[in-house]
């Protein structure tokens, strides 16, 4: 499917994209968390200001959708540049 070409997304296939978008994302973190051997713990406790381990699984798992300022503050505790985190396949079948 090549959304540019049609133009216009029905609801079910933006619905699939968001669900994709969140997974990808989250096993994008996932992925840097564990090649830098920390738990999820170890990242919850990294990030600046209060954060859960609980929110950590669930941005990892692809359960929640998470704010640009979050990815900022997770990129941050992982010492890499945000736009890593938003290196993701999205549009690829």
């Amino acid at each position: 499917m090549d959304i540019f070409t049609y133009g216009i997304l029905k609801d079910s296939e933006i619905n699939r994209l968001k669900k994709k978008t969140r997974h990808n994302l989250g096993a994008k973190i996932k992925e840097v968390r564990e090649s830098k051997s920390l738990t999820q713990v170890d990242l919850a406790s990294r990030i600046e200001g209060r954060f859960d381990t609980s929110n950590v699984s669930r941005i990892e798992s692809g359960r929640i959708n998470t704010t640009v300022f979050t990815l900022f503050r997770i990129a941050k505790a992982l010492d890499i540049d945000i736009s890593d985190l938003l290196d993701i396949e999205v549009f690829e079948d």
